[in-house]
């Protein structure tokens, strides 16, 4: 309405005010019909990420530190609040692994599309030779557990082991044996803490985040028996799922929903909404939840 007034009255403020306007709204009607989209059984809670640096040296660990703070980027442009609970810095450069979560409703059924094997293309900047490097990093998404959750884990169950805290290249970052490694035996499902003070604060984050994965095993393996049930064979999670190239191109692509863009360096400050959305609106394709 307010455009058509602005185009007959040839009031260019107007019509650029209502354009803008128009704009903002197609962006909150799409956001509205992909949250319709998460109806998974736990797709409403919030998201425990797991990043872990894989193939490819001291690049991938630099590759899992970029994915770290794209992700967290990503929460922060949206207002999302975070809180890393473990982060394991890697010798030279980058982090073997580090554990987080998004506290926001439906975090998890927008983040666990991103659940996959990750790939970079480009110059190494450890290569003195400058020659171009293949890297790989994993990311895994938990939904946070709740109250109603029925995740029993009895204390034979758990072998609880304490260390010392460290930093980059092994340094201590305190003096007292305050980080903690639970295993969970019956899985063999390992998580370890050490970004909290003390050992029974590292203690109490850890069985957060075991009960979680421990949550995600359980949804797993009833969406594997339904698949059982109906005669279907596996898919495609836990896959390569998205390339990051560099060099010789810039382009960031995902190999599933085939979605790509141009501008690798916006993709790493946070701008993945795109992607999310393509991964929502695939999975939904694909019936896999």
């Amino acid at each position: 309405m307010l455009v058509e007034l602005a185009e007959e009255e040839n009031d260019p403020g107007t019509l650029a005010e209502a354009q803008k306007d128009l704009g903002v709204l197609a962006e909150d009607i799409e956001a509205l019909e992909i949250r319709t989209l998460l109806s998974g059984e736990y797709d409403q809670r919030e998201a425990l990420v797991t990043i872990r640096s894989e193939a490819g040296g001291v690049d991938a660990a630099d590759f899992a530190a970029m994915l770290l703070r794209m992700y967290l980027r990503w929460a922060e442009r949206h207002g999302y609040a975070t809180e890393v609970y473990e982060t394991s810095e890697a010798e030279e450069a980058g982090i073997k692994s580090a554990t987080f979560t998004v506290k926001e409703p439906f975090a998890y059924g927008m983040l666990s599309v991103e659940q996959g094997t990750h790939r970079l293309v480009r110059i190494s900047p450890f290569d003195n030779q400058g020659r171009r490097q293949t890297s790989f990093a994993g990311v895994d998404v938990f939904p946070v557990t709740e109250e109603i959750d029925h995740i029993d884990i009895p204390e034979a169950d758990i072998r609880v082991d304490v260390f010392r805290s460290s930093g980059p290249g092994g340094q201590s970052v305190n003096t007292t044996d305050s980080a903690v490694r639970l295993t969970h035996i019956p899985t063999g499902i390992v998580v370890s803490m050490q970004n909290e003070k003390s050992q029974l604060q590292n203690k109490v984050a850890g069985m957060k985040v075991l009960q979680s994965r421990l949550l995600e095993r359980l949804r797993a393996e009833k969406e594997a028996e339904m698949r059982g049930l109906k005669g279907e064979g596996g898919n495609s999670w836990g896959a390569q799922m998205r390339s990051y190239v560099l060099h010789p191109y810039q382009m960031v692509k995902d190999l599933r929903t085939e979605h790509e863009v141009g501008n690798p360096d916006a993709v790493f400050d946070g701008d993945i909404d795109g992607f999310l959305d393509a991964g929502i609106r695939w999975r939904r394709q694909q019936g896999d939840r």
